[in-house]
């Protein structure tokens, strides 16, 4: 059975404080909404990442994640984040790919699939991140986009590994711009993800994988969307920074 998630991407949000008492904030609040399958993950800045960890200690469904990670282990990699340093302060998850990581920083396939199999090796789970921008979308390349995000930076590895991905879907067009995927257009490519996933891996790892909506979730729409045959939860910009907004996302699940 595959799990049903709500992340959170804090992004370069909130001084070391703010971040405390919103994610004391989000624990309080969530105690008695997270069931079953159902996961909780904080994906917040380096300088919280310690203290979070020590908050959800003992929590059964929050988890912390990090928000990027480098591709090698250890080196003369100045300003960067080793896997294996996450790891050793209590972080379970980390958000590889993102499209403002792809858009600014110029991360490629090629690099993902690297930075995917470091994080595996150090037990990290991978929120990999897939998803095409609005002149993809307008130029009817958006399923050519997907499937070679995917093939060339997540189909190199064994079906036992792949099954630690959890697949995120951000229509690069819908993040930050308050426009939304509709809940149509949404499962048509969750869908689609999926059927890649089982051509490649089979269909039992296909339905076992979570695929995540990540574009513009709120508390409006979550219900609609989550709703959805394939879609396993969200990935939550900024609805993640009001601990209300994103609490009652997490709760659409229970209703």
């Amino acid at each position: 059975m595959r799990k049903k998630i709500v992340a959170g991407n804090w992004k370069m949000n909130k001084d070391y404080s703010e971040g405390l008492s919103l994610f004391s904030e989000v624990l309080n609040m969530v105690k008695d909404e997270v069931r079953g399958e159902q996961q909780v993950v904080v994906c917040a800045p380096y300088i919280h990442l310690h203290s979070l960890s020590a908050l959800a200690k003992g929590t059964n469904n929050v988890f912390v994640g990090a928000q990027n990670a480098h591709q090698e282990a250890s080196g003369a990699y100045t300003g960067e984040i080793s896997t294996g340093m996450l790891k050793s302060v209590g972080v379970e998850y980390v958000i590889l790919g993102h499209s403002e990581r792809r858009q600014y920083f110029g991360e490629n396939n090629e690099l993902l699939a690297k930075k995917t199999n470091t994080a595996l090796a150090n037990d990290l789970k991978p929120i990999f991140c897939i998803g095409e921008t609005l002149a993809e979308r307008e130029s009817n390349q958006h399923f050519d986009v997907i499937k070679t995000q995917l093939a060339e930076a997540t189909f190199h590895l064994s079906a036992e590994d792949f099954s630690k991905l959890v697949i995120a879907y951000e229509p690069v067009w819908a993040i930050g711009t308050g426009v939304t995927a509709s809940s149509a257009q949404a499962q048509e490519i969750h869908a689609f993800i999926r059927s890649e996933v089982a051509a490649k891996y089979g269909a039992e790892v296909a339905e076992n994988t979570t695929i995540l909506y990540g574009g513009s979730c709120n508390p409006g729409n979550a219900a609609e969307l989550f709703a959805q045959k394939d879609i396993d939860g969200g990935l939550i910009g900024g609805a993640s920074l009001k601990s209300r907004d994103f609490v009652d996302i997490v709760k659409t699940f229970n209703n």
